[in-house]
């Protein structure tokens, strides 16, 4: 659902407060707001934000150069998967600079133009936001500028057509080059722009990229690929099952689902202390993560909690969760209630109750008093783990939150030992 963002004017406001001041000319004259956010082709001699750090400094005015290399209006060495990579891995490393990217990122996708130019900045921002978010105080800033844009293409077509006019006025030799600038056009902008405004309010929530190992530009070509081809990982049930019709088309389930589930098993998760609660090597996770996007699962697995723990961001990622959000109250006033409880399950769109009963049928494997003496995981544990990845609590009231907490375990407990999933086996 898309949220009213921030009005111009409280963005305006927010500029004015933020945006660190730039002069020009011999008599250091200030430049303007919208001079300061509109493309700019040459170089900053300081960062587009306020700051005191030094180092920030100097690498947001290097950083500005990479922006513009990536978006065709420098000239570099580097191709651009590699200019990508390098800008991602320096905001990635240093929080300090991932809002001056968003920002640098703003001002060159405004009153630009060069389509391609404008495109490729759009296409950068989405990059950044598959691995980090920015700050909780910009994110209302950037959140409104995608949200201007979600429906801008004829506007935007319009904008380049004013401002080629206008500077074809002041220099006539300039008319052929800005011609051929305007007819390269790739995606509309408002692809790239839907697929930001969706990314930015997941990214807000889980943070983006974690662990010690930097980005690689397998990650960044997945990053860039995802704006076309939704990925497994933070999609709806149903655009998962879409994506996989070519491949698998007679599977009632989804592919990741039973993949990783199976993977567990078949490195002897259900004998395994501590599975599901242990997380795996977040490095690893990643890097698992990036091949089953890629419908690939690697034959070099030991570790169960590797696919455990990725089969669990599967779940907590899904765009809406496995038990839909207009069954949540049912499903938290039914938690000590067997009959109303399985009663509830009947009830969730098909493709969500076989999700759900197949999630049920793999926890009541590792439930058996057999698996639980090595697990040291007895049912009301596996209810704690995965409840979170089942249900989400929309209150921001924390002593509601806690309450429910108890109420969502309680009534994936009640599945695990009451629903009959029997007929699971004949799906898979």
């Amino acid at each position: 659902t898309l949220r009213k963002p921030i009005s111009q004017s409280s963005m305006a406001d927010w500029a004015s407060k933020n945006l660190n001041m730039h002069t020009q000319g011999i008599f250091r004259r200030r430049i303007s707001i919208s001079n300061m956010l509109s493309w700019n082709g040459s170089s900053i001699k300081k960062p587009m934000l306020i700051t005191s750090n030094r180092t920030i400094k100097k690498e947001a005015c290097e950083m500005f150069k990479l922006v513009q290399s990536y978006m065709g209006d420098r000239q570099t060495r580097l191709d651009r998967n590699h200019v990508a990579l390098v800008t991602v891995t320096k905001c990635w490393s240093m929080q300090g600079l991932r809002d001056e990217l968003y920002i640098q990122l703003i001002r060159q996708t405004t009153d630009n133009v060069c389509y391609r130019s404008l495109a490729w900045g759009w296409e950068l921002m989405a990059i950044s936001l598959a691995f980090f978010s920015p700050s909780p105080k910009f994110q209302s800033y950037l959140e409104g500028y995608i949200y201007r844009h979600l429906d801008s293409d004829e506007n935007i077509a319009q904008r380049i057509k004013e401002l080629v006019d206008l500077k074809n006025k002041k220099n006539s030799k300039s008319r052929k080059k800005r011609k051929q600038n305007t007819e390269d056009e790739g995606l509309p902008i408002s692809t790239y722009a839907k697929y930001c405004y969706r990314k930015l309010q997941k990214v807000a929530v889980t943070g983006g990229k974690k662990g010690l190992r930097k980005p690689t530009v397998e990650e960044i070509t997945h990053a860039r690929n995802a704006i076309l081809t939704p990925s497994l990982f933070g999609s709806s049930l149903e655009e998962i099952m879409l994506r996989q019709q070519d491949m698998y088309p007679g599977n009632k389930l989804p592919w990741v689902q039973t993949q990783l589930s199976q993977q567990v098993l078949a490195l002897g998760g259900e004998q395994t202390e501590g599975i599901f609660r242990i997380p795996g090597d977040i490095d690893e996770v990643n890097a698992l993560k990036l091949q089953v996007d890629q419908w690939r699962i690697p034959s070099s697995l030991s570790d169960p909690n590797i696919p455990a723990s990725l089969l669990k961001l599967w779940y907590r990622e899904l765009e809406e969760p496995v038990i839909p959000q207009q069954f949540y109250k049912e499903c938290i006033s039914n938690y000590e209630n067997p009959d109303a409880a399985v009663a509830v399950v009947q009830l969730l769109p098909e493709l969500n109750r076989l999700v759900l009963c197949y999630l049920i049928h793999f926890l009541q494997i590792f439930a058996q008093p057999s698996n639980v003496g090595r697990t040291k995981m007895d049912v009301n544990n596996l209810a704690m783990v995965m409840a979170p990845n089942c249900l989400r609590c929309q209150s921001d009231d924390p002593r509601v939150i806690f309450e429910n907490t108890r109420k969502e375990m309680s009534f994936l407990r009640m599945l695990i030992v009451h629903l009959d999933t029997s007929f699971i086996k004949g799906l898979v």
